[in-house]
């Protein structure tokens, strides 16, 4: 399983570009991954995804950077010595489809599958199995990701973040709902909440 993480100029794969992509063999986890790069002639940029990610649109249109496409081909390079290549993550197929797009538009092979596994499915199922009630807005699930990271006993993610921060905190929920204790040498320091 490689748990990505991606950070984008908007959330919008065909019109807005990859800025950075983090991910991290769950099987092996000090083996990581994590590269930033410009965004592609064209591809609009969100102001919102900026203000999430701490990227500045200097930052994203540096012609020194790599491009969009180095990027993935370099990512795609990496997870060859993976034997488990699912992709999971929180909302994985918002980090899947930008990779993908970034692939198919620079004429690249996609060597993924389309399935992946989710970490707000994960965690809800646990919630449930618990008998606690998942948190909801608007009659919709709430649990984003610092919910998730609460629930599990690990701090908020750093804001800004990029895409490796992403991947290393997704990477211990998974390792903590999988085998029930802390997962990453980072996170040894903080215990799962009693429920």
């Amino acid at each position: 399983m490689i748990i990505v993480d991606v950070e984008a100029s908007g959330v919008s794969p065909e019109k807005n570009s990859l800025v950075s992509v983090g991910a991290v063999d769950f099987a092996n986890p000090d083996n990581r991954f994590y590269e930033e790069c410009r965004i592609w002639d064209g591809a609009h940029i969100d102001d919102d995804a900026l203000a999430v990610n701490g990227f500045t649109k200097a930052e994203i249109t540096n012609i020194n950077k790599k491009t969009d496409r180095e990027v993935v081909t370099n990512f795609l390079v990496w997870i060859n010595g993976i034997e488990d290549k699912t992709l999971a993550g929180h909302n994985p197929s918002f980090d899947r489809d930008f990779l993908q797009a970034t692939a198919y538009r620079n004429h690249l092979n996609w060597p993924l599958a389309h399935r992946t596994i989710d970490l707000h499915s994960i965690c809800y199922f646990d919630m449930i199995k618990k008998g606690i009630l998942p948190p909801t807005t608007n009659s919709h699930s709430a649990l984003n990701l610092d919910a998730i990271l609460r629930y599990v006993g690990i701090p908020d993610e750093p804001k800004p973040h990029n895409a490796l921060t992403g991947a290393l905190v997704e990477t211990e929920c998974f390792g903590r709902f999988f085998y029930e204790r802390p997962f990453l040498k980072d996170f040894l320091n903080f215990p799962i909440p009693k429920r």
